[in-house]
């Protein structure tokens, strides 16, 4: 078996530009369900930009009558407005910073949004089941900084300018003053972020989620996600990105991988060697006898005649068959609880489907375990390190889920070890 890094050898070519790092939703396999387009994608890579194109607060003009804080805000400069009342707004005005990189993340499709991001829903497998009546994601949710010059540390804060370049937090959004006189505030549905402890790596702990302020500041999170009374500031703790970071929009959750981290990931050819190398050991049905086949990476949403089955409380792998399902019309379940004809144990009977987003791998081992109730098959280390994650979900709850399809995970531990049968000959 060959390195994962030997695709990622980096060169000091002027010609390959830096990459600062990349974004992944979770909740999708590699690629958005009916394919990745434009700035719509399910992975969006941050690369140092020709010319810097980044801002940092400037002037700030206090009790503005709401006629001179739209003059202000027309200038041909980015401002961030705050609508303190119907008479008082303070208007901050930003300028050019020729050290930092700014790319905008948001529902809309406006030209001042880099990556475009739309709501997930769990498990889906169109776009028709992925349209949701009413978006939480905001139309520009939050902009990431990246520093142009080694380390190129990646800093986030919520909120985005609009294609007018500004940023209005109207007087329903929670805002306030701070010590030193200058103003911050919280969108509608907040940016929460959560930095894993050690980093993306085998030995990763969850850390814990916390929410980003328009001005980068980080505070505990509010009782509900659109409450108005803001959480307790967190003055230990910053608003820069690590490797494993995960950013929530309130609608879909992206995960932050550095160049470095990616470096160390395995990549979809090296998961495409693994598939390879399962298929070579020609695991079969014990009921049927007949070989079993991961399906290739293009054909990873339809269930193919080889494609191997699990039962999730025992984790025996089978072929397709409806042997133990003779209570199914009975029970009124459909067939979803089913009979191992090895053991005996009843539950659900479920495909398995390889991860085929590499960027969600803590390590390049085998995959030997599926996560239930979907049957996404990734390594051991992956599946035990999105078990302890807690998501958020919805406006304040938070659950576990599968990085592949955002299902909420299921059973004791979430995910089960796969035993295979080899073959007879």
């Amino acid at each position: 078996m060959f390195s994962p890094d030997q695709e990622n050898i980096s060169t000091s070519s002027t010609k390959v530009p830096v990459k600062y790092g990349e974004l992944i939703v979770l909740g999708y396999n590699g690629s958005l369900p009916n394919g990745d387009r434009g700035r719509r994608k399910s992975r969006f890579a941050l690369f140092k930009r020709p010319k810097s194109n980044g801002v940092r607060p400037s002037t700030v003009h206090v009790a503005c009558s709401p006629q001179a804080a739209k003059a202000i805000s027309n200038k041909d400069q980015h401002s961030i407005s705050y609508t303190l009342s119907r008479v008082q707004t303070v208007v901050v005005e930003y300028t050019q910073d020729s050290n930092t990189d700014m790319f905008q993340i948001g529902r809309s499709t406006e030209n001042p949004i880099d990556f475009v991001v739309t709501d997930t829903v769990p498990g889906s497998q169109s776009n028709s089941d992925t349209q949701s009546v009413q978006s939480t994601i905001s139309r520009f949710a939050c902009r990431i900084m990246c520093q142009r010059t080694p380390p190129y540390t990646a800093r986030i804060y919520a909120a985005g300018f609009d294609s007018s370049k500004n940023i209005f937090l109207g007087e329903k959004a929670a805002k306030w003053k701070t010590l030193d006189g200058q103003m911050d505030g919280l969108t509608t549905n907040g940016v929460l972020v959560m930095h894993p402890r050690l980093g993306f790596t085998e030995d990763s702990k969850p850390g814990v989620w916390r929410e980003i302020s328009v001005c980068g500041n980080v505070f505990t999170l509010r009782e509900t996600r659109s409450a108005q009374q803001r959480g307790k500031m967190v003055e230990n703790e910053t608003q820069e990105l690590v490797d494993g970071s995960l950013i929530d929009l309130c609608g879909a959750t992206l995960l932050w991988r550095t160049a470095e981290g990616l470096s160390r990931t395995p990549t979809v050819k090296h998961l495409e060697a693994l598939r390879q190398e399962l298929n070579a050991a020609r695991p079969q049905c014990p009921v049927g006898f007949n070989t079993l086949a991961f399906p290739s990476m293009r054909r990873k949403d339809i269930v193919d005649e080889k494609q191997p089955w699990v039962y999730l409380n025992c984790g025996h792998v089978h072929g397709y068959h409806n042997w133990g399902n003779r209570d199914a019309e009975r029970d009124g379940r459909e067939g979803r609880e089913r009979e191992c004809p090895m053991c005996r144990a009843r539950g659900p009977y479920v495909p398995l489907w390889l991860g085929c987003e590499a960027g969600f791998y803590l390590d390049a081992a085998p995959p030997t375990h599926a996560f239930s109730p979907c049957g996404h098959v990734c390594s051991e280390k992956t599946a035990a390190y999105w078990t302890q994650i807690p998501l958020p979900h919805g406006t304040h709850t938070f659950h576990a889920a599968c990085p592949f399809c955002a299902q909420q995970l299921s059973g004791e531990q979430g995910y089960i070890r796969l035993i295979f049968q080899g073959p007879v000959d």
